[in-house]
């Protein structure tokens, strides 16, 4: 059966007509991101949330890194901030990390009413789901998880610090923390983000874990809890974990390698703190983009890699962006196959469907477009080192945030570009473009062409 896709210009004219909006899935999605960012710069803009005067557009673009789980910041959250702003900031992160539908979903199955059609279909198109009767099970897992991980985090990381400060502070910045890693938002608390924190094994790799975690995605992580003794586990879980570990041991190899004589990074470390501060400097660009080193100091071989990892992101269904690493490892089979002239492209002894296929070569350059356009657009508005600009674009789009400080001192245009890559990076390249075309099906039949490739 054809899906109908109903334009917002025509949702629009027909909500004139009968009272009643009508849009498809994307757009109502698109449109309760956009007003969780209003609702938090609302709560933001309050003499209440702010320690130091804040002017509307930092407001509202702290309140869409937040919901975005960007962690872009054009403010010292730790300086200009209240108690209560901060809280305001953790919670728009908490709401934007695990999904605003998923919070629909489970106050409507808890009131005991039945999820109507309209709201399934968003639920699957948040959740990239195909099954209706999982959504509830698949809400529940997501809410289950988060807290059960970061409640764990929290505990850890209040103790610990506790030996060095007083419990409440303590816990204040462990559950603040936490939950910036889990929901892989990477907003900080610390001026030097976790540098200070390169000797501490503690701290590393209970935030690392956190970002982990919340990258591979929640079928993954409900996959592993109901595995029962003697069952595989399912193939897309093999295929992410296998993928997320070769991915990180491989660039935490290749990172450490590049800096570890750069006197400005790793050199100054001794041998155990440079293997931590790698370690988080990876996986932290990865999804999150806590940094552990002064980005500016990196070689620029540093900053490539780290973009690339950006550019892959974390798994789907889960706190990441990017292309995600399903993505990526279904190109790499393509291609794998293209090589050995075979026509099946098999991955993991398991044939990959032509429109997965189509789907991951579509989300390749629609990305790969839009990150060209931001960067050219970029470099039309400053003046930095080129560079420089390539790492802030891709980390808005991959909705990372690891930036070589240069956030604030960008002109009002370039933040404006970084709001929007935010907002397209998190719902996703894909489902923009789709929430803004109409779907058409004709049944009219073209003639086959042969066009030259390569």
């Amino acid at each position: 059966m054809a899906r109908l896709t109903i334009h917002p210009l025509q949702a629009v004219r027909r909500a004139r007509r009968t009272g009643q909006l009508q849009a498809s899935p994307p757009v109502v999605l698109t449109a309760s991101f956009l007003c969780l960012i209003l609702l938090g710069t609302a709560l933001l803009s309050l003499p209440a949330a702010q320690r130091q005067p804040l002017t509307f557009f930092e407001t509202l673009f702290t309140a869409a890194s937040a919901v975005t789980v960007t962690g872009l910041m054009v403010i010292d959250p730790a300086t200009q901030l209240s108690v209560f702003g901060q809280g305001v900031l953790l919670a728009l992160i908490q709401i934007g990390g695990i999904g605003f539908v998923t919070f629909a979903i489970i106050a409507s199955l808890t009131l005991g009413k039945h999820v109507s059609l309209k709201y399934q279909a968003l639920a699957l198109e948040a959740f990239n789901q195909t099954s209706v009767a999982r959504i509830g099970q698949t809400a529940l897992t997501v809410l289950k998880f988060s807290f059960m991980i970061e409640g764990v985090a929290i505990l850890i990381l209040t103790l610990w610090w506790w030996q060095h400060d007083t419990l409440g502070h303590a816990f204040l910045l462990a559950g603040f923390h936490a939950i910036s890693a889990f929901n892989n938002a990477g907003v900080t608390l610390f001026p030097d983000s976790l540098a200070r924190f390169s000797g501490d094994p503690v701290t590393t790799f209970v935030l690392t874990g956190c970002i982990i975690l919340g990258g591979l995605g929640f079928s993954v992580l409900a996959d592993i809890y109901h595995k029962r003794a003697g069952q595989p586990l399912a193939y897309y879980t093999r295929l992410m974990l296998l993928g997320t570990l070769v991915l990180n041991v491989l660039a935490v190899a290749v990172f450490w390698l590049i800096e570890t004589r750069n006197p400005g990074t790793l050199g100054r470390l001794p041998m155990p703190s440079q293997g931590l501060a790698a370690w988080t400097q990876v996986v932290g660009a990865r999804t999150a983009g806590f940094a552990s080193l002064d980005v500016e100091q990196l070689r620029d071989s540093s900053r490539f890699l780290l973009m690339c990892l950006m550019f892959i992101g974390g798994g789907s269904l889960s706190t990441a962006s990017g292309i995600k690493l399903g993505t990526f490892i279904v190109l790499l089979a393509v291609v794998r196959a293209y090589i050995l002239q075979r026509k099946e492209v098999v991955l993991m002894h398991r044939a990959i469907a032509p429109e997965t296929i189509q789907k991951a070569l579509a989300l390749l350059m629609v990305s790969g477009l839009l990150v060209c356009v931001g960067i050219f657009l970029m470099s039309l508005f400053e003046q930095q080192p080129f560079v420089l600009l390539m790492m802030e674009v891709m980390s808005a789009f991959s909705t990372t945030g690891l930036s070589p400080d240069l956030t604030r001192t960008l002109s009002l245009p370039s933040q404006v570009l970084l709001m929007v890559l935010m907002f397209i990076g998190r719902l996703g390249p894909l489902t923009l473009v789709y929430s803004l075309g109409t779907q058409r099906y004709s049944r009219v039949r073209y003639p086959g062409a042969s066009v030259q490739i390569g």
